[in-house]
C-alpha cells in the first residue's frame, strides 16, 4: 500500500464563508486545503508549505489579493521562491483587468460555485489558465480601438 503526500492548496481569505466553500469543494484524500487570513502571511506560508496552488481573495485584510500576487511574482523574479500557480477570486467583473496585470494564472468572479472552482484549479494545475470576463478592456472598447482617424488639414 502506497501513501502519497496530498497536494496543498493555500487559500488566503479573511472570509470564513469563502474558505468553507473552497475547502468543501477541493479537500479530499489527494488535496489538503490550508488557510491564511492576511496577505502579509502568504509569502511565509508559501515558503513553509510549497503549495501546488495559491488562491487569493481580492480583499484579504491589510493586503489585497492583487498586491499579494504581485509580491509573489516579484519574489519569483528574484529567485527567492519557486514559480507559483495563482488563482485570484474577484468581487466583480471590473476587477478582471487588474488580475491580469498582476500576473495571476487565473481568476474567478464571485459568487463561486464548486464546478467552476474545480475546473479553474484543474486547468491551472495542468499548466493552463482559467479566466472569466474580459481581461483587456481596450480590445472591446470601441473608443480605444475603433476610433475614426483624425485628419488635419494644412493651409
Amino acid at each position: 500500500m502506497s501513501t502519497s503526500t496530498p497536494q496543498i492548496i493555500l487559500v488566503a481569505t479573511d472570509a470564513d464563508e469563502v474558505f468553507d466553500g473552497i475547502d468543501a469543494a477541493l479537500a479530499d484524500s489527494t488535496t489538503q486545503v490550508e488557510r491564511v487570513t492576511a496577505g502579509r502571511e502568504v509569502l511565509a506560508a508559501v515558503r513553509r508549505l510549497a503549495p501546488a496552488l495559491v488562491v487569493l481573495d481580492l480583499q484579504i485584510g491589510n493586503m489585497g489579493g492583487v498586491a499579494t500576487c504581485m509580491g509573489l511574482r516579484n519574489e519569483e523574479s528574484f529567485g527567492r521562491i519557486e514559480l507559483q500557480n495563482i488563482l485570484i477570486l474577484l468581487d466583480r467583473s471590473a476587477d478582471v483587468f487588474i488580475a491580469g496585470r498582476a500576473g495571476a494564472d487565473g481568476w474567478l468572479i464571485k459568487p463561486l460555485n464548486s464546478l467552476r472552482l474545480r475546473k479553474a484549479v484543474q486547468q491551472i494545475l495542468s499548466g493552463g489558465t482559467y479566466t472569466e470576463g474580459d481581461a483587456d478592456p481596450l480590445e472591446t472598447d470601441p473608443v480605444g480601438t475603433a476610433a475614426d482617424p483624425v485628419t488635419i488639414e494644412t493651409a
